[in-house]
Protein backbone atom coordinates (compact mmCIF):
# COMPACT_ATOMS: atom_id res chain seq x y z
CA UNK A 1 0.00 0.00 0.00
CA UNK A 2 2.45 2.27 0.69
CA UNK A 3 4.36 1.35 -2.39
CA UNK A 4 1.15 2.49 -4.30
CA UNK A 5 0.91 5.91 -2.69
CA UNK A 6 4.40 6.54 -3.71
CA UNK A 7 3.85 5.55 -7.38
CA UNK A 8 0.73 8.08 -7.28
CA UNK A 9 3.22 10.73 -5.48
CA UNK A 10 5.36 10.08 -8.78
CA UNK A 11 2.29 10.33 -11.23
CA UNK A 12 0.45 13.74 -9.72
CA UNK A 13 4.01 14.96 -9.73
CA UNK A 14 4.68 14.55 -13.13
CA UNK A 15 0.82 15.91 -13.89
CA UNK A 16 1.95 19.24 -12.25
CA UNK A 17 5.30 19.57 -14.47
CA UNK A 18 4.06 18.94 -17.84
CA UNK A 19 0.59 21.48 -16.80
CA UNK A 20 3.11 23.96 -15.66
CA UNK A 21 1.92 27.20 -17.38
CA UNK A 22 4.55 29.03 -19.03
CA UNK A 23 2.77 32.46 -19.49
CA UNK A 24 4.12 34.34 -23.23
CA UNK A 25 3.09 37.98 -24.00
CA UNK A 26 2.67 39.99 -27.15
CA UNK A 27 3.41 43.35 -27.34
CA UNK A 28 1.45 45.90 -25.39
CA UNK A 29 -0.80 43.36 -23.57
CA UNK A 30 -1.71 43.85 -20.35
CA UNK A 31 0.18 42.86 -17.19
CA UNK A 32 -1.46 42.56 -14.27
CA UNK A 33 -0.14 43.65 -10.59
CA UNK A 34 -2.01 42.33 -7.70
CA UNK A 35 -1.49 43.75 -4.59
CA UNK A 36 -1.42 41.14 -2.09
CA UNK A 37 -0.64 41.61 1.96
CA UNK A 38 1.34 43.86 4.28
CA UNK A 39 2.55 43.23 7.81
CA UNK A 40 5.23 44.07 9.99
CA UNK A 41 9.13 43.65 9.03
CA UNK A 42 9.93 41.43 12.22
CA UNK A 43 6.79 39.61 12.26
CA UNK A 44 6.73 37.41 8.75
CA UNK A 45 3.35 35.35 9.58
CA UNK A 46 1.31 38.67 11.22
CA UNK A 47 0.16 39.89 7.57
CA UNK A 48 -2.97 41.89 6.34
CA UNK A 49 -5.10 43.03 3.78
CA UNK A 50 -3.09 45.91 1.07
CA UNK A 51 -6.38 47.35 0.91
CA UNK A 52 -6.79 48.17 4.86
CA UNK A 53 -4.26 50.86 4.31
CA UNK A 54 -5.32 54.01 2.91
CA UNK A 55 -3.41 53.20 0.06
CA UNK A 56 -4.24 54.13 -4.05
CA UNK A 57 -7.39 51.37 -5.19
CA UNK A 58 -9.41 50.86 -7.80
CA UNK A 59 -12.96 51.72 -7.66
CA UNK A 60 -14.10 48.10 -7.13
CA UNK A 61 -12.09 45.73 -5.73
CA UNK A 62 -11.54 42.61 -7.64
CA UNK A 63 -10.12 39.69 -5.74
CA UNK A 64 -8.09 37.02 -7.50
CA UNK A 65 -9.38 33.59 -7.44
CA UNK A 66 -7.10 31.61 -5.35
CA UNK A 67 -5.65 28.24 -5.02
CA UNK A 68 -6.04 26.01 -1.89
CA UNK A 69 -2.34 26.45 -1.36
CA UNK A 70 -2.59 30.39 -1.58
CA UNK A 71 -5.31 30.40 0.99
CA UNK A 72 -3.45 28.55 3.49
CA UNK A 73 -0.28 30.40 3.20
CA UNK A 74 -2.11 33.76 4.28
CA UNK A 75 -2.62 35.28 0.44
CA UNK A 76 -5.44 37.48 -0.59
CA UNK A 77 -4.32 38.78 -3.73
CA UNK A 78 -6.50 41.40 -5.62
CA UNK A 79 -6.13 43.75 -8.79
CA UNK A 80 -4.55 47.05 -8.34
CA UNK A 81 -4.49 50.54 -10.25
CA UNK A 82 -1.71 49.48 -12.11
CA UNK A 83 -1.67 50.06 -16.15
CA UNK A 84 0.97 48.04 -17.57
CA UNK A 85 1.60 46.98 -20.62
CA UNK A 86 4.27 44.79 -21.98
CA UNK A 87 7.29 46.20 -23.13
CA UNK A 88 5.88 49.59 -22.60
CA UNK A 89 7.99 51.92 -20.31
CA UNK A 90 6.29 54.61 -18.11
CA UNK A 91 7.93 57.44 -16.68
CA UNK A 92 6.40 59.09 -13.79
CA UNK A 93 2.90 58.46 -14.09
CA UNK A 94 -0.02 59.49 -12.25
CA UNK A 95 -1.54 56.24 -9.68
CA UNK A 96 -3.95 58.36 -7.97
CA UNK A 97 -4.05 61.30 -5.24
CA UNK A 98 -5.02 60.25 -1.52
CA UNK A 99 -7.00 62.93 0.30
CA UNK A 100 -6.35 61.59 4.14
CA UNK A 101 -8.03 62.17 7.20
CA UNK A 102 -6.40 62.36 10.74
CA UNK A 103 -7.40 58.27 11.50
CA UNK A 104 -6.19 57.33 8.13
CA UNK A 105 -3.00 59.43 8.22
CA UNK A 106 -2.24 57.63 11.89
CA UNK A 107 -3.07 54.39 10.85
CA UNK A 108 -0.19 55.21 7.78
CA UNK A 109 2.18 56.39 10.65
CA UNK A 110 1.46 53.56 12.66
CA UNK A 111 2.42 51.26 10.05
CA UNK A 112 4.94 52.94 9.11
CA UNK A 113 6.26 53.21 12.69
CA UNK A 114 6.32 49.54 12.55
CA UNK A 115 8.32 48.91 9.33
CA UNK A 116 5.47 47.46 7.60
CA UNK A 117 6.55 45.92 4.01
CA UNK A 118 4.05 44.97 1.25
CA UNK A 119 4.26 42.03 -1.30
CA UNK A 120 3.20 42.49 -4.87
CA UNK A 121 2.68 39.59 -7.33
CA UNK A 122 3.13 39.82 -11.06
CA UNK A 123 3.11 36.91 -13.07
CA UNK A 124 3.30 35.04 -10.25
CA UNK A 125 6.74 36.57 -8.54
CA UNK A 126 5.96 37.97 -5.40
CA UNK A 127 7.89 41.07 -4.92
CA UNK A 128 8.11 43.32 -1.83
CA UNK A 129 9.28 46.73 -0.33
CA UNK A 130 8.74 48.84 2.53
CA UNK A 131 5.58 51.16 2.70
CA UNK A 132 7.94 54.36 4.21
CA UNK A 133 10.49 55.23 6.27
CA UNK A 134 11.74 56.74 10.01
CA UNK A 135 14.38 58.84 10.64
CA UNK A 136 15.71 59.78 14.06
CA UNK A 137 17.22 62.51 15.27
CA UNK A 138 19.63 62.52 18.24
CA UNK A 139 19.55 66.17 19.02
CA UNK A 140 17.67 67.65 22.05
CA UNK A 141 14.64 67.18 21.98
CA UNK A 142 14.84 64.19 20.58
CA UNK A 143 12.56 63.86 17.57
CA UNK A 144 11.77 61.04 14.46
CA UNK A 145 10.45 61.90 11.30
CA UNK A 146 8.02 59.59 9.25
CA UNK A 147 8.26 59.27 5.31
CA UNK A 148 5.91 57.51 3.05
CA UNK A 149 6.52 56.01 -0.44
CA UNK A 150 4.52 57.58 -3.23
CA UNK A 151 6.54 56.33 -6.16
CA UNK A 152 7.28 52.82 -7.11
CA UNK A 153 9.41 52.13 -9.39
CA UNK A 154 9.71 48.29 -11.68
CA UNK A 155 12.23 46.86 -13.32
CA UNK A 156 11.29 43.84 -15.30
CA UNK A 157 13.52 41.22 -16.85
CA UNK A 158 12.71 39.85 -19.98
CA UNK A 159 13.42 36.91 -22.26
CA UNK A 160 11.26 35.32 -25.20
CA UNK A 161 8.23 37.35 -24.69
CA UNK A 162 8.26 36.24 -21.12
CA UNK A 163 8.85 37.69 -17.57
CA UNK A 164 11.59 36.14 -15.92
CA UNK A 165 12.34 38.76 -12.98
CA UNK A 166 10.75 41.41 -11.26
CA UNK A 167 11.88 43.88 -9.07
CA UNK A 168 10.32 47.58 -7.28
CA UNK A 169 12.31 50.34 -5.89
CA UNK A 170 10.81 52.86 -3.96
CA UNK A 171 13.95 55.48 -3.94
CA UNK A 172 13.83 56.40 -6.93
CA UNK A 173 11.89 59.60 -6.28
CA UNK A 174 12.02 61.29 -2.44
CA UNK A 175 9.46 60.10 -0.16
CA UNK A 176 7.13 62.34 0.96
CA UNK A 177 7.12 63.63 5.24
CA UNK A 178 4.01 62.76 7.50
CA UNK A 179 5.51 64.98 10.74
CA UNK A 180 2.49 65.64 13.54
CA UNK A 181 2.50 69.42 12.31
CA UNK A 182 0.68 68.66 8.65
CA UNK A 183 -2.27 70.61 7.88
CA UNK A 184 -6.13 68.16 7.28
CA UNK A 185 -6.64 66.78 5.44
CA UNK A 186 -3.48 66.15 4.01
CA UNK A 187 -3.66 65.15 -0.08
CA UNK A 188 -0.88 62.90 -1.17
CA UNK A 189 -0.39 61.78 -4.72
CA UNK A 190 0.97 58.52 -5.89
CA UNK A 191 3.62 57.79 -9.06
CA UNK A 192 4.57 54.94 -10.18
CA UNK A 193 7.43 54.09 -13.30
CA UNK A 194 8.27 51.00 -15.46
CA UNK A 195 11.75 50.22 -17.23
CA UNK A 196 12.39 46.99 -19.32
CA UNK A 197 15.10 45.03 -19.19
CA UNK A 198 16.16 42.18 -21.75
CA UNK A 199 18.21 38.90 -20.05
CA UNK A 200 19.84 35.95 -21.17
CA UNK A 201 18.34 33.69 -18.32
CA UNK A 202 15.53 31.62 -19.60
CA UNK A 203 11.98 31.67 -18.07
CA UNK A 204 13.07 27.60 -16.58
CA UNK A 205 15.51 28.77 -14.85
CA UNK A 206 13.65 32.06 -13.44
CA UNK A 207 13.28 30.59 -9.71
CA UNK A 208 16.93 29.82 -9.48
CA UNK A 209 17.11 33.48 -10.63
CA UNK A 210 15.13 34.80 -8.30
CA UNK A 211 16.49 33.14 -5.77
CA UNK A 212 19.94 34.09 -5.80
CA UNK A 213 18.49 37.42 -4.80
CA UNK A 214 17.51 35.91 -1.34
CA UNK A 215 18.81 34.34 1.67
CA UNK A 216 20.78 31.38 0.62
CA UNK A 217 23.27 32.00 -1.78
CA UNK A 218 25.48 34.33 0.96
CA UNK A 219 25.67 30.77 3.60
CA UNK A 220 25.43 28.46 0.57
CA UNK A 221 29.03 27.34 0.80
CA UNK A 222 29.21 27.43 4.75
CA UNK A 223 25.93 25.21 4.27
CA UNK A 224 26.97 22.58 2.05
CA UNK A 225 30.66 22.59 4.63
CA UNK A 226 28.00 22.08 7.94
CA UNK A 227 26.26 19.60 6.06
CA UNK A 228 29.45 17.53 4.70
CA UNK A 229 30.49 17.51 8.67
CA UNK A 230 27.29 16.37 9.71
CA UNK A 231 27.59 13.85 7.67
CA UNK A 232 31.28 12.60 8.32
CA UNK A 233 30.27 12.56 12.34
CA UNK A 234 26.90 10.85 11.43
CA UNK A 235 29.08 7.82 9.98
CA UNK A 236 31.20 7.79 12.35
CA UNK A 237 28.61 7.33 14.98
CA UNK A 238 26.88 4.52 13.03
CA UNK A 239 30.18 2.82 12.53
CA UNK A 240 31.15 2.69 15.73
CA UNK A 241 27.35 1.69 16.86
CA UNK A 242 27.46 -1.06 14.86
CA UNK A 243 30.99 -2.33 15.38
CA UNK A 244 30.38 -2.03 19.16
CA UNK A 245 27.45 -4.17 18.85
CA UNK A 246 28.89 -6.74 16.80
CA UNK A 247 31.54 -7.10 18.51
CA UNK A 248 29.40 -7.34 21.89
CA UNK A 249 26.76 -9.97 20.32
CA UNK A 250 29.11 -11.58 18.40
CA UNK A 251 31.09 -12.52 22.36
CA UNK A 252 27.55 -13.50 23.87
CA UNK A 253 26.25 -15.60 20.74
CA UNK A 254 29.61 -17.62 20.97
CA UNK A 255 29.47 -18.20 24.74
CA UNK A 256 26.15 -19.32 24.07
CA UNK A 257 27.70 -21.66 21.53
CA UNK A 258 30.21 -22.82 23.77
CA UNK A 259 28.75 -23.66 26.77
CA UNK A 260 25.81 -25.95 24.80
CA UNK A 261 29.01 -27.83 23.14
CA UNK A 262 30.72 -28.02 26.84
CA UNK A 263 26.89 -29.43 28.06
CA UNK A 264 27.78 -27.20 31.21
CA UNK A 265 25.86 -23.91 30.79
CA UNK A 266 26.62 -21.41 33.11
CA UNK A 267 23.64 -19.41 34.72
CA UNK A 268 22.17 -16.95 32.04
CA UNK A 269 22.84 -12.92 32.78
CA UNK A 270 21.61 -10.07 30.79
CA UNK A 271 19.47 -9.66 27.65
CA UNK A 272 19.28 -13.65 27.00
CA UNK A 273 17.64 -14.58 30.94
CA UNK A 274 15.00 -12.29 29.96
CA UNK A 275 13.99 -13.95 26.94
CA UNK A 276 10.60 -15.42 28.62
CA UNK A 277 9.35 -11.97 29.00
CA UNK A 278 11.12 -9.42 26.43
CA UNK A 279 8.40 -10.42 23.93
CA UNK A 280 5.35 -9.56 26.54
CA UNK A 281 3.09 -7.67 24.69
CA UNK A 282 2.73 -3.90 25.90
CA UNK A 283 0.14 -1.84 27.66
CA UNK A 284 -2.00 0.30 26.48
CA UNK A 285 -2.35 -1.24 22.84
CA UNK A 286 -4.67 0.79 21.14
CA UNK A 287 -2.64 3.86 21.75
CA UNK A 288 0.48 2.27 21.36
CA UNK A 289 -0.57 0.93 17.70
CA UNK A 290 -2.13 4.64 16.83
CA UNK A 291 0.93 6.02 17.08
CA UNK A 292 2.98 3.51 14.83
CA UNK A 293 0.04 4.05 11.93
CA UNK A 294 0.51 8.12 12.28
CA UNK A 295 3.95 7.73 12.52
CA UNK A 296 4.27 5.60 9.28
CA UNK A 297 1.65 8.29 7.98
CA UNK A 298 3.89 10.74 8.03
CA UNK A 299 6.89 9.08 7.10
CA UNK A 300 4.77 8.51 3.68
CA UNK A 301 4.18 12.06 3.83
CA UNK A 302 7.59 13.19 4.49
CA UNK A 303 8.93 10.79 1.25
CA UNK A 304 5.75 12.00 -0.91
CA UNK A 305 7.01 15.70 -0.53
CA UNK A 306 10.21 15.35 -1.25
CA UNK A 307 9.41 13.27 -3.99
CA UNK A 308 7.54 16.43 -5.42
CA UNK A 309 10.23 18.97 -4.44
CA UNK A 310 12.74 16.45 -6.67
CA UNK A 311 9.61 16.47 -9.67
CA UNK A 312 10.55 20.67 -9.59
CA UNK A 313 6.77 21.50 -7.79
CA UNK A 314 7.78 23.89 -5.01
CA UNK A 315 9.35 26.93 -6.97
CA UNK A 316 8.89 30.69 -5.87
CA UNK A 317 6.18 31.37 -7.99
CA UNK A 318 4.36 28.11 -7.25
CA UNK A 319 2.19 30.07 -4.46
CA UNK A 320 1.36 27.61 -1.63
CA UNK A 321 1.86 24.53 -3.49
CA UNK A 322 4.46 23.12 -0.78
CA UNK A 323 0.80 23.62 2.19
CA UNK A 324 -1.66 22.43 -0.58
CA UNK A 325 0.67 19.40 -1.36
CA UNK A 326 1.18 18.10 2.66
CA UNK A 327 -3.12 18.72 3.13
CA UNK A 328 -3.78 16.31 0.14
CA UNK A 329 -0.95 14.13 1.00
CA UNK A 330 -2.41 13.61 4.48
CA UNK A 331 -5.92 13.00 3.29
CA UNK A 332 -4.88 10.45 1.19
CA UNK A 333 -2.18 8.45 3.38
CA UNK A 334 -4.12 8.20 5.71
CA UNK A 335 -4.76 4.83 4.83
CA UNK A 336 -1.27 4.06 5.35
CA UNK A 337 -1.71 5.37 9.36
CA UNK A 338 -5.34 2.49 9.44
CA UNK A 339 -3.11 -0.20 7.75
CA UNK A 340 0.09 0.15 9.89
CA UNK A 341 -2.32 0.52 13.02
CA UNK A 342 -4.97 -2.07 12.34
CA UNK A 343 -2.34 -4.71 11.25
CA UNK A 344 0.02 -4.41 14.42
CA UNK A 345 -3.11 -4.58 16.75
CA UNK A 346 -4.30 -7.60 15.33
CA UNK A 347 -0.68 -8.78 15.71
CA UNK A 348 -0.62 -7.84 19.52
CA UNK A 349 -3.77 -9.38 20.03
CA UNK A 350 -6.20 -6.51 20.83
CA UNK A 351 -10.12 -6.79 21.27
CA UNK A 352 -11.01 -3.05 21.22
CA UNK A 353 -10.39 -2.80 17.11
CA UNK A 354 -12.92 -0.25 16.41
CA UNK A 355 -11.76 2.68 19.39
CA UNK A 356 -8.42 1.68 17.72
CA UNK A 357 -9.21 2.81 14.48
CA UNK A 358 -11.13 6.32 16.12
CA UNK A 359 -7.67 6.69 17.55
CA UNK A 360 -5.44 6.51 15.27
CA UNK A 361 -8.07 8.95 12.73
CA UNK A 362 -7.59 11.32 15.71
CA UNK A 363 -4.54 10.79 17.17
CA UNK A 364 -3.10 14.04 15.35
CA UNK A 365 -6.22 15.38 14.20
CA UNK A 366 -7.52 16.83 17.50
CA UNK A 367 -4.46 18.32 18.44
CA UNK A 368 -3.80 20.04 15.27
CA UNK A 369 -7.49 21.22 15.66
CA UNK A 370 -7.10 22.83 18.54
CA UNK A 371 -4.04 24.59 18.66
CA UNK A 372 -5.53 25.79 15.22
CA UNK A 373 -8.92 27.06 16.19
CA UNK A 374 -6.81 29.09 19.05
CA UNK A 375 -4.82 31.10 16.66
CA UNK A 376 -7.12 30.82 14.03
CA UNK A 377 -9.43 32.80 16.66
CA UNK A 378 -6.47 35.14 17.38
CA UNK A 379 -6.04 35.91 14.01
CA UNK A 380 -10.21 36.77 13.36
CA UNK A 381 -9.54 39.17 15.80
CA UNK A 382 -6.39 40.52 14.86
CA UNK A 383 -8.10 40.72 11.09
CA UNK A 384 -4.52 39.25 9.46
CA UNK A 385 -4.50 37.51 5.94
CA UNK A 386 -3.71 33.79 8.10
CA UNK A 387 -7.13 33.56 9.23
CA UNK A 388 -8.78 31.19 7.00
CA UNK A 389 -12.26 31.65 5.71
CA UNK A 390 -14.93 29.66 6.53
CA UNK A 391 -15.22 28.09 3.16
CA UNK A 392 -11.48 27.22 3.11
CA UNK A 393 -12.60 25.80 6.94
CA UNK A 394 -15.60 23.57 5.23
CA UNK A 395 -13.57 22.19 2.50
CA UNK A 396 -10.39 20.97 5.30
CA UNK A 397 -13.64 19.56 7.16
CA UNK A 398 -15.21 17.79 4.43
CA UNK A 399 -11.45 16.39 2.81
CA UNK A 400 -11.11 14.44 6.54
CA UNK A 401 -14.62 13.65 6.79
CA UNK A 402 -14.67 12.30 3.41
CA UNK A 403 -11.47 11.39 2.17
CA UNK A 404 -9.15 11.02 5.54
CA UNK A 405 -11.29 9.05 7.80
CA UNK A 406 -12.70 6.93 5.74
CA UNK A 407 -9.81 5.77 3.84
CA UNK A 408 -8.52 5.37 7.80
CA UNK A 409 -10.93 2.71 8.26
CA UNK A 410 -10.16 1.05 4.89
CA UNK A 411 -6.88 0.69 5.63
CA UNK A 412 -7.63 -0.67 9.27
CA UNK A 413 -10.23 -3.65 7.71
CA UNK A 414 -6.99 -4.21 5.13
CA UNK A 415 -4.82 -4.66 8.24
CA UNK A 416 -6.68 -6.67 10.33
CA UNK A 417 -7.48 -8.98 7.79
CA UNK A 418 -4.14 -9.11 5.46
CA UNK A 419 -1.99 -9.57 9.68
CA UNK A 420 -0.50 -12.66 10.30
CA UNK A 421 0.48 -13.76 13.55
CA UNK A 422 3.16 -12.16 15.66
CA UNK A 423 5.69 -15.53 15.90
CA UNK A 424 7.61 -14.15 18.63
CA UNK A 425 11.09 -16.64 18.51
CA UNK A 426 10.75 -16.79 22.20
CA UNK A 427 7.55 -18.28 24.25
CA UNK A 428 6.37 -15.78 27.11
CA UNK A 429 5.79 -17.30 30.57
CA UNK A 430 2.49 -16.10 32.65
CA UNK A 431 4.50 -14.37 35.19
CA UNK A 432 6.84 -11.88 34.52
CA UNK A 433 10.11 -11.70 36.26
CA UNK A 434 11.40 -8.70 38.86
CA UNK A 435 13.48 -5.74 37.28
CA UNK A 436 16.69 -5.15 38.68
CA UNK A 437 17.45 -1.78 39.63
CA UNK A 438 19.82 0.53 37.57
CA UNK A 439 22.41 3.34 38.37
CA UNK A 440 21.03 6.80 37.14
CA UNK A 441 22.98 6.85 34.01
CA UNK A 442 21.26 3.49 32.62
CA UNK A 443 17.63 4.97 33.46
CA UNK A 444 14.70 5.80 30.93
CA UNK A 445 15.48 9.89 31.42
CA UNK A 446 19.26 9.22 30.18
CA UNK A 447 18.49 6.87 27.53
CA UNK A 448 15.65 9.70 26.49
CA UNK A 449 18.20 12.37 26.47
CA UNK A 450 20.86 10.51 24.43
CA UNK A 451 18.34 9.15 21.97
CA UNK A 452 16.64 12.25 21.52
CA UNK A 453 20.01 14.95 21.34
CA UNK A 454 22.06 12.45 18.97
CA UNK A 455 19.33 12.71 16.17
CA UNK A 456 18.51 16.21 16.77
CA UNK A 457 22.92 16.69 16.52
CA UNK A 458 22.21 15.81 12.98
CA UNK A 459 19.59 17.94 12.02
CA UNK A 460 20.69 21.19 13.83
CA UNK A 461 22.19 22.95 10.97
CA UNK A 462 19.39 22.47 8.60
CA UNK A 463 16.80 23.42 11.30
CA UNK A 464 18.46 26.91 10.97
CA UNK A 465 17.58 27.06 7.56
CA UNK A 466 14.08 25.37 7.58
CA UNK A 467 13.42 27.66 10.51
CA UNK A 468 14.55 30.89 8.65
CA UNK A 469 12.59 30.18 5.40
CA UNK A 470 9.25 28.87 7.01
CA UNK A 471 9.00 32.12 9.60
CA UNK A 472 10.51 34.48 6.92
CA UNK A 473 10.05 35.65 3.72
CA UNK A 474 12.15 33.11 1.69
CA UNK A 475 11.27 29.81 0.41
CA UNK A 476 13.16 26.98 0.62
CA UNK A 477 14.73 25.93 -2.17
CA UNK A 478 17.86 23.17 -1.39
CA UNK A 479 15.60 19.93 -1.45
CA UNK A 480 18.75 17.67 -2.22
CA UNK A 481 20.15 18.51 1.03
CA UNK A 482 17.09 18.26 2.57
CA UNK A 483 16.57 14.80 1.26
CA UNK A 484 20.28 13.43 2.46
CA UNK A 485 19.57 15.47 5.64
CA UNK A 486 16.43 13.16 5.92
CA UNK A 487 18.18 9.85 5.33
CA UNK A 488 20.45 11.00 7.96
CA UNK A 489 18.00 11.66 10.57
CA UNK A 490 15.95 8.47 10.27
CA UNK A 491 19.23 5.95 10.29
CA UNK A 492 20.40 7.95 12.96
CA UNK A 493 17.38 7.43 14.67
CA UNK A 494 17.09 3.47 13.65
CA UNK A 495 21.14 2.67 15.12
CA UNK A 496 20.47 5.12 18.55
CA UNK A 497 17.22 2.77 19.26
CA UNK A 498 19.12 -0.17 18.41
CA UNK A 499 21.86 0.39 20.86
CA UNK A 500 19.95 2.02 23.36
CA UNK A 501 17.51 -1.11 23.14
CA UNK A 502 20.41 -3.54 23.42
CA UNK A 503 21.80 -1.55 26.37
CA UNK A 504 18.59 -1.82 28.13
CA UNK A 505 18.18 -5.55 27.66
CA UNK A 506 21.58 -5.68 28.89
CA UNK A 507 20.42 -4.62 32.27
CA UNK A 508 17.66 -7.22 32.52
CA UNK A 509 14.67 -4.90 31.58
CA UNK A 510 12.24 -6.23 29.51
CA UNK A 511 10.00 -3.38 28.83
CA UNK A 512 11.63 -1.66 25.50
CA UNK A 513 8.05 -1.78 23.29
CA UNK A 514 7.37 1.72 25.30
CA UNK A 515 10.56 2.81 25.48
CA UNK A 516 12.12 2.39 22.20
CA UNK A 517 9.26 5.13 21.08
CA UNK A 518 9.94 7.57 23.81
CA UNK A 519 13.45 7.18 23.28
CA UNK A 520 13.63 7.69 20.10
CA UNK A 521 10.52 10.32 20.17
CA UNK A 522 12.19 12.55 22.46
CA UNK A 523 13.79 14.36 19.17
CA UNK A 524 11.08 16.38 19.50
CA UNK A 525 11.77 18.09 22.83
CA UNK A 526 15.08 18.94 21.45
CA UNK A 527 13.93 20.74 18.52
CA UNK A 528 11.33 22.70 20.41
CA UNK A 529 13.82 23.85 22.72
CA UNK A 530 16.01 24.93 19.55
CA UNK A 531 12.77 26.85 18.47
CA UNK A 532 12.81 28.49 22.17
CA UNK A 533 16.20 29.67 21.14
CA UNK A 534 15.57 30.58 18.04
CA UNK A 535 12.76 32.93 18.80
CA UNK A 536 14.63 34.41 21.62
CA UNK A 537 18.21 34.66 19.95
CA UNK A 538 17.64 34.23 15.90
CA UNK A 539 14.77 36.11 15.07
CA UNK A 540 13.31 39.67 16.02
CA UNK A 541 9.29 38.25 16.08
CA UNK A 542 7.26 39.67 18.64
CA UNK A 543 3.75 40.18 19.89
CA UNK A 544 0.75 38.09 20.96
CA UNK A 545 -0.25 36.99 17.75
CA UNK A 546 3.24 35.90 16.35
CA UNK A 547 3.94 34.55 19.16
CA UNK A 548 1.18 32.16 19.57
CA UNK A 549 1.34 31.04 15.62
CA UNK A 550 5.26 30.21 16.33
CA UNK A 551 5.08 28.30 19.33
CA UNK A 552 1.90 26.87 18.37
CA UNK A 553 2.48 25.44 15.13
CA UNK A 554 5.83 24.40 16.22
CA UNK A 555 4.70 22.59 18.96
CA UNK A 556 3.01 20.39 16.15
CA UNK A 557 5.86 20.17 14.49
CA UNK A 558 8.03 18.70 17.29
CA UNK A 559 4.33 16.26 18.08
CA UNK A 560 5.19 15.07 14.49
CA UNK A 561 8.45 14.41 14.99
CA UNK A 562 7.51 12.60 18.07
CA UNK A 563 5.37 9.87 15.78
CA UNK A 564 7.85 9.79 13.08
CA UNK A 565 11.29 9.46 14.84
CA UNK A 566 9.29 7.46 17.33
CA UNK A 567 7.90 5.08 14.57
CA UNK A 568 11.49 4.26 13.00
CA UNK A 569 12.45 3.59 16.35
CA UNK A 570 10.24 0.92 17.48
CA UNK A 571 10.76 -0.57 14.25
CA UNK A 572 14.46 -0.98 14.21
CA UNK A 573 14.08 -2.15 17.61
CA UNK A 574 11.99 -4.84 17.00
CA UNK A 575 14.12 -6.04 13.68
CA UNK A 576 16.25 -5.97 15.97
CA UNK A 577 15.42 -7.85 18.89
CA UNK A 578 13.77 -10.67 16.80
CA UNK A 579 17.92 -11.47 15.04
CA UNK A 580 19.31 -12.09 18.09
CA UNK A 581 16.42 -13.82 19.93
CA UNK A 582 16.49 -16.03 17.07
CA UNK A 583 19.84 -17.34 16.52
CA UNK A 584 20.48 -18.67 20.26
CA UNK A 585 18.92 -21.61 21.56
CA UNK A 586 16.53 -21.82 24.45
CA UNK A 587 14.87 -24.58 26.13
Amino acid sequence: MVSFGLKYCLFLCLLVTINADEKKYSAKDKVIVYVNKVGPYSNPQETYHYYSLPVCRPTKIVSKELTLGEVLSGDRMAHSSYEIQFNEGVSNKQLCTLTLNNDELNALRLAIEEFYYFEFVVDDIPIRGFVGQVEETNLFPHKHHIYVYTHHHFDFHVNNNQIVYVNISTKEHPPTALDEDLAIPLKIQYTYSVKWHQTETSYKDRAKYITNTGFFPETLEIHWLSVINSMVLVFLLIGFIVIILSRILKHDLNRNTDEDDDGSPEEENGWKIIHTDVFRFPAHRELFCSILGVGSQFISIFTGILIFAVCGMFTVHRHGSLMASGIMLYAFTSCVAGYMSGRMYRQLQGEHWTWNIILTANLFTIPFFVVWCIINSFAWAYGTTQALPYTTVLILAFMWLFVGFPLTVLGGIFGKNWAGNFDAPCRTKNISREIPQVPWYRSSFARMLIGGFLPFSAISVELYYIFSTFWGREHYMLYGILTIVFIILLSVTACISIALTYFQLAAEDYRWWWQSILTSGSTGIFVFLYAVFFYLNRSKMRGTLQTLQFFGYTSIACYVFFLMLGTIGFFSSLRFIRYIYVNIKMD
